[in-house]
C-alpha cells in the first residue's frame, strides 16, 4: 500500500507542470512561411514574428508563418551549418552532378581561402558549390555579430538579397553608412547587412554603491577600477565570451586613441606613423594595466556574458561590464516588476564602438520571396522601431521592450519620435570624441589578447585581489611602489604579444599554448607576490 501511494505521489508530481501548464496556440496556417535560424532570444523573435506578419499582410496582401530554428549561440550554429551545407552539397555533387565524393571535395567546397596550389577537384568543388542553388532547409540568418557573418560569407553560404537595388536610398551615408566608427555596417557585395547596433557599458546596482559609499555612478571605464569595488564586479571571461573580448578590446582601443591624441599635440615635428607606433605601444600597455585593475575587482569570471547583469540586478555584484541590450533589458526587468530605479546602464563616452549584428540570405532559400521580405522589413523603418520603441507606442512592441539601437542612422532624426523612443537620449552617431575601431591595432592578435588577459587576471586572480586589497590598504609611499610593480606588464608587451605570444599560440602543438599560460602564469603570481610584500611593508619613521 504504502508503494502504491508513493507512485502515485511520484506520478502527480511529474503529471501536475503538464497539467497546469498554459494552453500553447496551435501553429496557424498561413499562405507562406520564412525559415529563421537565430541566436536572439525569445523577446525579439516574439516581436520580429508579430511585426514583420502584419507588415507582409499589409504589403502582399497574404500571411506569412516565421518558423525559429534556434540551435543555441552563434558557434552552435555555424556548427550547424557547416554540417547541413556538407550533407547536402555531397548530395549534389555524387547525385547531381555524378562525382565521386572525396576529402579533398569536403575540405575545399567551403574554403574561400584555397590556396593556388589546391588540387584540381577542390577548386571544381568551390566553383560548383559557388554555382549552385544547394540548401540546407534555412532561409535567413538573423542575428551574430560580423565575425560570425564573415565565416559564412567566406564558406559560401550566403548570397545578395538583392536589398540595395531594391533600396538604394538605404545605403547612404544619411541612412546606412557602408562603415562608421571602423567597423563596417554592410557588405558592398550585398552578403549580409548589419540590422541592429551592439556596444558595450556597465551595468550597475545604486542600492550597492551606496553600500559600498560610493555616491558617483560609473561613466568612465576606469570606474571599475575603484578600489573599494574590490569582489564587485562581475566580468565574463575573454576566451570564453567573444563579447567580452571584444568590450576588453575596445577599452585598450580606447587609451591608444587618447595616446595618439596627446602625442599628436606634443611632438608636432615627429611623423604621423612614428606617433601612431608610440601611441599603439603605450596605449597597449595603459589598457592592460586598467583591465588588471578591474580584473582584481572583479568576483569572477563566469563563461557566460549574460551571468553579471542578472546579478548585478540580484545585488550580488555591484558592477559589471556587459553588451549593452543586457544591461539595458536588465534594467527595464526591474523598474517592470517593482518599479524600482535601482539598476543603472552607461556605455562610457568614447569608450565603445558600436558595431552590428546582420542580417542574411542563405544559398538555397526555399522560401525566397519571404526571406527577402523579411530582411527589408528588419531594415524598414517599421521593422527599426521595434528595437527603441515602447511598449504601445504607434508601430512599438506590443510584450516585450527590446532597448536596443537601430542601424538607420536617420531613425534618430526623427524627434517625433523621442518620447516613444525607449531611449531617446542616446544616438550612436552622435558622440563627443568617438571611439573609432582601428582593427589594424589590436584586431590581427584579438585571440591573443584575450588570452593574456585571462592568464594575467583569471588564472592569477587569487594571487591579483590579495596584493590589491593590501596595496589599496598600504600607506604612501607604499601604495605607490607596490603599484608599480603589480602594473609591470613587461612579460606581455605590445612586441612580446605580436611575436612570442602570438606564435605559441598558432603553434601546432597544442602543448605550446599550455606552456606559454603556465610560465606567463608563474610570471604574473612572482610579480603579484612581491608587490603585496612591499605593501604590506611597515612604512619607514620619518
Amino acid at each position: 500500500m504504502k508503494r502504491l501511494a508513493l507512485l502515485f505521489a511520484l506520478t502527480a508530481i511529474v503529471a501536475v507542470p503538464f497539467v497546469l501548464r498554459p494552453k500553447r496556440a496551435a501553429i496557424a496556417k498561413a499562405d507562406d512561411t520564412v525559415v529563421i535560424i537565430t541566436p536572439h532570444n525569445e523577446a525579439i523573435r516574439h516581436e520580429y514574428a508579430r511585426g514583420f506578419g502584419e507588415w507582409y499582410r499589409q504589403n502582399t496582401g497574404r500571411t506569412v508563418a516565421v518558423d525559429w530554428r534556434v540551435v543555441g549561440g552563434t558557434s552552435e550554429i555555424a556548427r550547424f551549418l557547416e554540417g547541413e551545407y556538407t550533407t547536402a552539397f555531397e548530395n549534389h555533387w555524387k547525385d547531381t552532378l555524378g562525382r565521386r565524393w572525396s576529402a579533398e571535395v569536403q575540405g575545399g567546397f567551403q574554403n574561400g581561402r584555397l590556396p593556388a596550389d589546391a588540387s584540381v577537384e577542390a577548386k571544381e568543388a568551390r566553383a560548383a558549390f559557388l554555382a549552385s542553388e544547394v540548401g540546407c532547409g534555412i532561409d535567413v540568418f538573423f542575428g551574430g555579430g560580423t565575425y560570425d557573418l564573415e565565416r559564412q560569407a567566406q564558406a559560401g553560404r550566403l548570397v545578395d538579397s538583392g536589398l540595395r537595388q531594391l533600396h538604394p536610398d538605404w545605403f547612404t551615408e544619411k541612412t546606412i553608412p557602408q562603415s562608421f566608427g571602423g567597423e563596417t555596417y554592410w557588405r558592398p557585395d550585398g552578403l549580409w547587412i548589419g540590422t541592429v547596433l551592439s556596444s558595450y557599458g556597465i551595468i550597475f546596482n545604486r542600492d550597492a554603491l551606496k553600500r559600498l559609499g560610493i555616491a558617483h555612478e560609473p561613466t568612465r571605464w576606469e570606474d571599475l577600477a575603484d578600489p573599494r569595488l574590490v569582489g564587485e564586479v562581475g566580468l565574463a571571461d575573454p576566451t570564453k565570451s567573444g563579447s567580452v573580448a571584444k568590450a576588453f578590446e575596445n577599452i585598450i582601443q580606447q587609451q591608444m586613441q587618447r595616446k595618439f591624441q596627446t602625442l599628436t599635440r606634443e611632438r608636432t615635428g615627429a611623423s604621423a606613423a612614428t606617433i601612431e607606433a608610440e601611441a599603439v605601444r603605450e596605449g597597449w600597455d595603459a589598457g592592460l594595466r586598467l583591465l588588471q585593475l578591474i580584473g582584481a575587482n572583479a568576483r569572477y569570471f563566469t563563461d557566460s556574458s549574460q551571468k553579471p547583469p542578472i546579478d548585478v540586478a540580484a545585488g550580488n555584484c555591484a558592477a559589471g561590464l556587459c553588451i549593452d541590450f543586457y544591461g539595458r533589458q536588465q534594467q527595464e526587468a526591474v523598474r517592470r516588476r517593482d518599479g524600482a530605479e535601482r539598476i543603472g546602464y552607461v556605455s562610457p563616452a568614447g569608450g565603445s564602438v558600436a558595431s552590428v549584428d546582420p542580417i542574411a540570405l542563405m544559398r538555397g532559400a526555399s522560401n525566397r520571396a519571404a526571406a527577402i521580405a523579411f530582411i527589408e522589413y528588419s531594415l524598414a523603418l517599421e521593422g527599426q522601431k521595434l528595437w527603441n520603441f515602447q511598449l504601445g507606442t504607434p508601430g512599438g512592441p506590443v510584450r516585450f521592450v527590446l532597448r536596443r539601437m537601430p542601424v538607420r542612422r536617420d531613425f534618430y532624426a526623427h524627434d517625433e519620435w523621442k518620447s516613444w523612443r525607449s531611449d531617446p537620449e542616446d544616438s550612436p552617431f552622435e558622440q563627443d570624441e568617438p571611439l573609432v575601431y582601428h582593427e589594424e591595432w589590436t584586431g590581427k592578435f584579438f585571440r591573443e589578447m584575450a588570452f593574456v588577459v585571462h592568464v594575467m587576471c583569471q588564472d592569477t586572480h587569487a594571487e591579483l585581489q590579495s596584493a590589491w586589497r593590501a596595496i589599496s590598504a598600504a600607506p604612501e609611499p607604499l601604495r605607490g611602489r607596490a603599484l608599480a610593480v603589480l602594473q609591470d606588464i613587461s612579460a606581455v608587451s605590445y612586441e612580446r604579444t605580436n611575436r612570442e605570444i602570438r606564435a605559441q599560440l598558432g603553434s601546432r602543438n597544442k602543448v605550446d599554448e599550455v606552456r606559454a599560460a603556465k610560465e606567463l602564469a608563474a610570471t604574473f603570481r612572482a610579480t603579484y607576490a612581491r608587490a603585496e610584500a612591499i605593501a604590506r611593508q611597515r612604512p619607514e619613521s620619518p
